[in-house]
């Protein structure tokens, strides 16, 4: 009964799109002219991140070499810190920009967004800052808002999944 009334509903929605003339056809290749624009431009700042990221690792290797401390040499355990923080750090940029790449995409095929992935961005953004931060110079009131924050966003995906897992298993069960 409820997979009749969506079907119903699916229908009705798409003659109401489908006959609204010529300024909303003019609209929707304008919208995915846009998002294959914005697809083709995120492609290559992913590629140059990916890029300058391998250039700055080689050029931190062949400096540790030249100066004679060795590739693996690491004099202290701040310098390792530092050096493995900035390193996550900007892996962790180029997953954002691979998650902003699947939201288009989503965006592009089933013309909505998915708060899940957005969720997720927001996830990655927030750990990678967590990340690079100096906590010994931060005041407790800045750790505790950022503890909020993330608290919220996982909370907030969280809920999102949950809802979904819901309605899934709300589809799946035979209607009597």
């Amino acid at each position: 009964m409820k997979s009749a009334a969506r079907a119903t509903d699916a229908t009705k929605e798409t003659t109401m799109i489908g006959s609204s003339g010529p300024l909303t056809d003019l609209t929707v290749r304008f919208e995915r002219i846009v998002i294959v624009l914005l697809q083709v431009l995120l492609l290559i700042v992913l590629t140059i991140a990916i890029a300058e990221m391998f250039y700055l690792i080689y050029q931190a290797i062949e400096h540790r070499i030249t100066s004679g401390t060795g590739p693996t040499n690491v004099d202290s355990v701040p310098e390792l810190q530092r050096a493995l923080q900035r390193a996550f750090a900007g892996i962790l940029l180029i997953i954002l920009g691979l998650e902003l790449l699947d939201t288009l995409r989503t965006y592009f095929t089933e013309h909505r967004l998915r708060l899940e992935i957005i969720l997720i961005v927001a996830t990655i953004a927030i750990g990678r800052h967590i990340i690079v931060l100096d906590f010994e110079h931060m005041t407790g009131m800045t750790m505790l808002g950022i503890g909020a924050l993330t608290i919220a966003v996982t909370a907030g995906y969280y809920l999102v999944k949950r809802a979904g897992d819901s309605r899934i298993a709300a589809d799946a069960t035979p209607d009597a």
